[in-house]
């Protein structure tokens, strides 16, 4: 009986975010940019909403979906693709993985913000913050292309949408 309720939770949630997207009155490209933008920031430790909103302003995307998406990735996905990106960061710059991450973790351990100032961490943040970076960029584009899809095949178009592609067919 509990596992029934979790996955009746589970899948409420999601319905709750497809409900939210469709509701948005803006172009799906918008849209779907403006999610991906705020998959992008939400990924990136140190980041947040705050990031999406202006990251959409730059962009001239949506801002409620950027603050959805920023949401519903902010912090628990980082720490999900710590390890992952930690080895792209390191794969990218030339260094051992096994290093960074054992340089990481003792700096979380005895962390001092007089650390912060040391050349030596520039060795172990720059990698973790590339493949963040390269990470966030592969899920955005990702989370792009599937929202463009369902926004494209299952949203029902608007009636304004209707009337002005109708007066185009009408003039020609």
């Amino acid at each position: 009986m509990k596992n029934n309720k979790s996955i009746e939770r589970f899948f409420g949630f999601f319905k709750i975010i497809y409900v939210k997207l469709f509701k948005i009155n803006d172009t799906p490209q918008r849209i779907a940019w403006g999610f991906s933008i705020g998959v992008f920031s939400g990924m990136i430790p140190g980041t947040g909403p705050i990031a999406a909103l202006f990251l959409s302003l730059v962009f001239r995307v949506n801002r409620a979906a950027a603050l959805l998406g920023c949401l519903l990735t902010n912090t628990w996905l980082s720490v999900v693709t710590f390890l992952l990106s930690i080895k792209i960061g390191s794969m990218v710059l030339g260094l051992e993985w096994q290093q960074v991450r054992a340089d990481y973790l003792q700096l979380l351990k005895n962390f001092h913000w007089a650390d912060l100032v040391r050349l030596s961490m520039l060795k172990m943040l720059l990698p973790v913050f590339i493949g963040y970076c390269i990470v966030a960029l592969f899920c955005a584009l990702m989370v792009y292309s599937i929202v463009i899809v369902i926004l494209t095949c299952f949203r029902p178009k608007s009636k304004n949408a209707e009337a002005i592609s109708f007066a185009q067919k009408e003039k020609n």
